[in-house]
């Protein structure tokens, strides 16, 4: 995962966090479908990163 990058994928997730990839696809899935109740605009098989820390290990800025 690239440092600058504002998304991760399902690799990305996986390997942080030691998890499968398929287990990450429904993650994503799952956050995704959270955002897009919120009103926001989604890229399927991606998550924000942003999003993502703030859900799974309770960062915030």
């Amino acid at each position: 995962m690239e440092k600058d990058n504002l998304f991760m994928s399902a690799e990305d997730i996986a390997r942080v966090t030691g998890m499968s990839e398929q287990y990450a696809y429904k993650l994503i899935k799952q956050l995704n479908s959270e955002l897009e109740a919120k009103g926001y605009f989604t890229i399927r098989g991606r998550i924000s990163k942003q999003y993502f820390e703030e859900r799974f290990y309770g960062i915030t800025e």
